[in-house]
């Protein structure tokens, strides 16, 4: 008989073992039974007979999908793939299920029973365990991530389930998705994003990269749309939102006032000398700071001599 607290352990081990740290060893020393071996009737006997073997064949009929999925997005063209390939070769890999009402749901493999479906394959090999809800939704969770199905919205929002519906920190949810704390962290943020935005991550419009570089951006929506346009890349995307920040497009606009004011005196003061000395008369001012240069331009040596005149008060 299995000890009680067997079903405690996907929580304390990491992904880097695969499916087999979350389901037991036992399990991966147990061969798939072949077509017909098995009795795929659902009653209480044959789910326990189920249970007790590992390994099941079961009617793709009598199998449900878990509502509490994760993965909300399947795309099509990889279904079909997979379903070609599934033709071919059979399901290698079982899915999980565990005993549901009449029948099975499944904690993890969906997409291989999507496509056996597409496939119009009948049975399929599945790993039978008594998961309770709480068990079946980390494993789901997991098992997910470990496989990089989820897009990164659909990522964040796994990590966000394991923290409220477990309790993990984030450090505790690094350590069991075999990821860095940063990387954790930097993924939750993203559920801080308007859903446009979301939406456009999921649908692979928007990388990771530029919606992390417009997250806190007043105008993240205006921006990602110019993003998508130009094809910006993240560095783009950053200076983008730095340039669009309130404070400094305040900034830029104080600039430009200041620069047009400074502007207009020296054009006046040229004017007053030029109409002073009889001559043109050029300034210019340095971008920063308060130095310049003044330029005299003289048409003949007789207005040279005068301004040295009036410059010096002597005579050349």
């Amino acid at each position: 008989m299995s000890d009680p607290k067997e079903k405690a352990a996907p929580r304390k081990m990491g992904l880097g073992r695969g499916l087999d740290a979350l389901l037991g060893e036992a399990i991966r020393e147990k061969p798939a039974a072949p077509d017909g071996a098995a009795d795929n009737s659902v009653t209480s006997n044959s789910k326990a007979r189920a249970i007790a073997a590992g390994i099941a064949t079961i009617n793709i009929s009598d199998i449900s999908p878990n509502p509490a999925q994760p993965r909300r997005y399947f795309a099509e063209e990889a279904l079909e793939e997979l379903a070609q390939s599934l033709s071919r070769h059979g399901i290698v890999q079982p899915i999980v299920v565990r005993p549901f009402g009449k029948g099975y749901q499944i904690v993890a493999g969906e997409r291989r029973w999507r496509a056996a479906q597409k496939a119009q394959i009948h049975t399929v090999p599945a790993i039978v365990r008594d998961f309770n809800d709480a068990e079946t939704l980390e494993i789901a969770i997991i098992e997910n991530i470990q496989r990089q199905d989820l897009n990164p919205i659909e990522e964040a929002e796994a990590y966000k389930r394991l923290s409220d519906e477990f309790g993990h920190s984030q450090a505790a949810l690094a350590q069991i998705v075999d990821k860095s704390r940063s990387h954790v962290a930097n993924m939750m943020r993203l559920l801080d994003l308007p859903q446009t935005l979301r939406d456009l991550v999921i649908e692979g419009k928007l990388q990771m990269g530029h919606a992390r570089a417009l997250l806190g951006s007043e105008q993240a929506v205006e921006l990602a749309a110019i993003v998508i346009k130009k094809g910006l890349s993240v560095r783009a995307t950053e200076a983008l939102v730095r340039k669009n920040k309130p404070g400094a497009m305040l900034s830029s606009a104080k600039r430009k006032i200041t620069d047009a004011s400074a502007d207009a005196d020296i054009r006046a003061v040229e004017s007053h000398l030029g109409d002073l000395l009889g001559l043109k008369v050029l300034i210019k001012q340095e971008s920063s700071g308060g130095a310049g240069s003044v330029t005299f331009q003289y048409g003949s040596l007789d207005q040279l001599d005068m301004l040295c005149q009036r410059l010096t008060g002597e005579t050349f």
